[in-house]
């Protein structure tokens, strides 16, 4: 019998930005300001869809999906990296990596999808806007 490599990865060394401590602070407001700032945003755009009754219209209902989905796709990143940023941690296990590149790749997905039904909403509104209401 031939030897093999039994070699397993477990876990996955993380550069960073930056090696200097003093620089992690301020790092760590940056994205962290970012970060709230994009949440914010979109739950106002969610918050605006939902409360007022003339912006139920599938351009707005795409709309809002479509900020939904964007707090998700930067939470399973950004969310990560300010946790390694504050403690410090350097690794991620593979399962772990695995796990964020598929919820990544999924939502990514979606934002696509929804970008593609917006775009076909705002041609069927333009080129046939006689029809838009039994076509939507």
């Amino acid at each position: 019998m031939e030897p093999q490599n039994d070699t397993q990865i477990l876990e996955f060394f993380l550069l960073g930005l930056s090696e200097d401590p003093e620089l992690q602070p301020l790092i760590f407001g940056l994205f962290l300001s970012m970060y709230l700032v994009t949440v914010l945003g979109n739950l106002l755009i969610i918050l605006a869809t939902i409360s007022d009754s003339h912006l139920h219209t599938p351009m707005y209902f795409f709309l809002s999906n479509l900020s939904f989905v964007d707090i998700c796709f930067t939470s399973t990143t950004i969310l990560k990296m300010l946790v390694n940023i504050q403690t410090q941690s350097k690794t991620i296990a593979y399962e772990g990596c695995i796990i964020q590149i598929y919820y990544f790749t999924l939502l990514v997905g979606l934002d696509n999808f929804f970008l593609t039904v917006m775009a076909y909403d705002r041609f069927v509104a333009f080129c046939h806007a006689l029809y838009y209401m039994v076509i939507m």
